[in-house]
């Protein structure tokens, strides 16, 4: 069991080490605060006494990061407490299960792909591109605006 000490708070005055959290990801020591997402609770245990230290970042940006990497930490220990047996190969939920087929073209074999439009059934040829702001037809397609003016503010 991997425990890694996270956090140790010095004196301002004398640099000594005055409390030290521990971290382990199945009994955390350090929880976010409910109504921010800046701030954390953070337990220190010392001979069987427990103290909790609020912990604040003034920047979110640090904040996530630190909460990211306490994630990070957990999944990876979770990942190494239940390590996946090489001989269990789990199937991929996005590949279909059964037998694989052949949809591939055989040699000399072609195909060709008919996209009808609207306009042509109807006997009517517009085209996106005109210049105009209607597009005539009952093919029932959309109208084109015209250009905005490249006008002068005034």
């Amino acid at each position: 069991m991997c425990v890694r000490s996270i956090a140790s708070w010095q004196g301002t005055n004398s640099g000594e080490v005055f409390a030290q959290a521990e971290y382990d990801p199945l009994k955390p020591s350090v929880e976010a605060v409910l109504d921010s997402s800046r701030y954390f609770v953070v337990r220190v245990e010392d001979a069987g006494k427990k103290a909790y230290i609020g912990m604040g970042f003034a920047e979110r940006t640090d904040s996530f990061d630190f909460n990211v990497a306490l994630q990070d930490y957990t999944k990876r220990y979770k990942a190494t407490l239940n390590p996946p047996s090489p001989t269990s190969e789990t199937p991929s939920p996005h590949m279909p299960s059964g037998p694989k087929r052949d949809y591939s073209l055989k040699e000399g074999q072609t195909f060709s792909i008919s996209i009808p439009s609207k306009s042509r059934k109807h006997g009517n040829s517009t085209s996106l591109l005109s210049s105009g702001s209607t597009v005539t037809g009952s093919g029932g397609g959309i109208p084109l605006l015209p250009p905005p003016p490249s006008g002068r503010q005034r």
